[in-house]
């Protein structure tokens, strides 16, 4: 059975400078991304585009969405199995290529470290990752390769 899920942002520019977008140079990339009930975010365009470096940018959220994504599957899927982890924790990265027309990501890899409780959990705490990836909204939404490279230990 499908479900629907409906969502919703506000995007506010306030980057205009009295002249609004009548030179390339002359505006700042800067706006607020607002929903509704929640703390607005400070965000601009990464600095290689005149973005301002101190507040987030488009690529930082992609990446942070498909992190998440994985780890809210994965403990999940933990949470079903029997495993039981203790801490988890993501350094992903990102490759997006600049291209004449835009440009596009080409790969993620998402390096998730995972304490689990028992030392008995840690084979399925591992193969627990492919399923996370195959469930994930986001991962599902892409059309390039969301990789992991996975650490886990347990605490005994």
């Amino acid at each position: 059975m499908n479900k629907e899920h409906h969502y919703q942002t506000t995007i506010t520019w306030t980057g205009n400078k009295g002249t609004g977008t009548s030179d390339y140079r002359m505006y700042e990339r800067s706006h607020n991304l607002s929903i509704d009930g929640k703390p607005t975010i400070l965000a601009s365009s990464d600095t290689p585009f005149r973005g301002d470096a101190s507040k987030h940018n488009p690529e930082d959220f992609f990446l942070a969405s498909l992190s998440s994504c994985h780890m809210l599957w994965y403990l999940h899927l933990c949470a079903d199995a029997g495993v039981v982890v203790l801490d988890y924790s993501d350094t992903a990265k990102g490759t997006m290529v600049q291209t004449d027309k835009g440009g596009h990501f080409s790969e993620v890899y998402l390096y998730p470290k995972v304490t689990v409780s028992d030392e008995s959990m840690i084979q399925k705490a591992i193969d627990l990752h492919h399923t996370a990836n195959e469930y994930c909204f986001i991962a599902n939404s892409v059309n390039f390769p969301v990789s992991h490279e996975v650490i886990v230990k347990s605490n005994k």
